[in-house]
Formats: structure tokens, C-alpha cells, sequence
């Protein structure tokens, strides 16, 4: 619809062939270009990655870089998150994403502009019992890319960081296929992504996208924090519980007390 080209990038081959086959669109799919990355493969191969994408459209770069990979273990607590689960997420979430924003940075600034669009996540906003691990890369993430616009703003870059809540996807875990979760609560990818475009168009510096009630507990969080706080050390507990029984853990039974079976 914006007449952008498209690089599309992650581990699986396969998958990004069967996505570019489902592309429609000015230059879809003939002209959308698949390099397979990964994350924490180490610079050096980032760093061929990143020139082999510069290269791909004569006379152009790559003006729009979507930070978009993930890696999330099931839940558990913050002290039984193990070192293979904790080196993993944070190779990933955090210094894999750093490192191919360095690297790609530098050929935005040589053009004098580049938009970074930042997938975080509301845990990067606020407590995530269950999620510790996870929640710390995406503070990381909100940390680094809001002081990067900060320092690179006047030369032409932007950022837009973006936190959703639940977020109904093709990979979503047992708790969305157990049936315990309202589908209300989740947000589907296809609207996830609208409202990422739209904010990025509109330059916003950061986004929110969620149903209720992850959006209350972030306005609370953030403009409330006393509260906000109390209500997430109230809960923080039951939360953890109920996900080892792969129960709703969005529901707002665990602020009142009731009982949320598990599948």
C-alpha cells in the first residue's frame, strides 16, 4: 500500500519463501528479497548481513529497519530462570538487536536519514511477575533505542518503540489454545502491525497497543507508579502460579481473588 521494497530476515528459509509468496502489493513478490539472519550468530555475520541488504535495491539502502525477533521462555519464576534461558533471551533480545543497530546505523547517517522500529513489549514498560527475564531485555531495549534517537535525532534518524500487550499470533503458546484466555484480551497480529505502520508514518517516539487490562496496569505504571506497583506485587505471585497451570493469566480474577481453572 506504501509502495515500499522488502527485505524480510529470520532464521527459517522455508518460512520467509512461504511469506513472500502471500505478499501483494507494488513490488510484491517478485521484488521482496529474503536474507536469512540470526540474531545470535555473532557480529561478524551480522555484519555481512547488513552490507548484503544495502546491496540488494541499486541506489538505495535500507530507510526502515523493524526490530522484530523475540525470544520468550514459558514463564516462571524470577529465580528459577535458568543460565541457557537467561544468555539466550538476552543474545537475542538485547545484544543481537544492539549489534545489528550499530552496524546498520552507520549507512542511515552516511544518507542523513533511517527509522528504527523497535518492537518491545509492555513488560519493558512494566512488572511482569513470570516474565523477569524477558521484561529485562525489554527495558534494555526501551533504554537503548530511546537514548539512541536522543543522541542521533538531528542527524536524521528515528525511532519508534513499540509495546504491545498480548498479542494473538501463529506461535502463540498453550495459554491462547487452551481456551482459559478471552480472546478479548489479545490483539491480533494483523491489527498489531496497522497500528505499528501507522505510528511509524506519524513519527511517534512510542506506542502502546493492548486490550484491557494490560493497557489500565501501564497507565497506572507509568503515571500512578504507587499504585501501579501495589497492584502488580498484589498479584505478582498468583500470576506466576496460575501460568505453571497454564492458566489465564491476564485475568483480573487474580486482582480479586478468584479462581481461574487451569486447561
Amino acid at each position: 500500500m506504501l509502495g515500499a521494497k522488502l527485505i524480510l530476515s529470520a532464521r527459517n528459509a522455508a518460512e520467509l519463501e512461504r511469506v513472500r509468496e502471500q505478499l501483494v502489493g507494488k513490488h510484491a513478490p517478485d521484488e521482496v528479497k529474503i536474507l536469512p539472519l540470526d540474531l545470535a550468530s555473532g557480529e561478524d555475520s551480522l555484519r555481512v548481513a547488513v552490507e548484503k541488504a544495502e546491496s540488494f535495491f541499486p541506489g538505495a539502502g535500507v530507510d526502515y529497519m523493524i526490530h522484530n525477533a523475540a525470544y520468550e521462555r514459558p514463564k516462571s519464576t524470577a529465580l528459577e530462570v535458568s543460565e541457557e534461558s537467561l544468555k539466550a533471551t538476552i543474545n537475542v533480545n538485547v545484544l543481537g538487536t544492539i549489534s545489528l543497530t550499530r552496524l546498520l546505523a552507520p549507512f542511515m547517517l552516511r544518507r542523513g536519514k533511517g527509522h528504527f522500529i523497535v518492537m518491545s513489549s509492555a513488560a519493558g514498560k512494566t512488572p511482569a511477575p513470570g516474565q523477569a527475564v524477558y521484561s529485562a531485555s525489554k527495558y534494555a531495549l526501551n533504554g537503548y533505542f530511546h537514548t539512541l534517537r536522543s543522541e542521533l535525532c538531528q542527524k536524521g534518524i528515528k525511532v519508534t518503540v513499540v509495546c504491545p500487550g498480548p498479542i494473538r499470533t501463529a506461535n502463540d503458546s498453550g495459554a491462547t489454545a487452551s481456551g482459559n484466555v478471552s480472546s478479548q484480551k489479545y490483539v491480533s497480529s494483523e491489527r498489531c502491525a496497522e497500528l505499528t505502520i501507522i505510528a511509524a508514518t506519524h513519527g511517534l517516539k512510542e506506542v502502546w497497543i493492548s486490550n484491557q487490562p494490560v493497557l489500565a496496569v501501564m497507565y497506572l505504571v507509568q503515571y500512578m507508579p504507587t499504585i501501579g506497583y501495589w497492584l502488580m506485587d498484589k498479584i505478582g505471585g498468583k500470576r506466576v502460579e496460575l501460568a505453571a497451570q497454564k492458566g489465564n493469566t491476564y485475568s483480573l480474577s487474580l486482582l480479586f481473588g478468584g479462581k481461574n481453572k487451569a486447561a
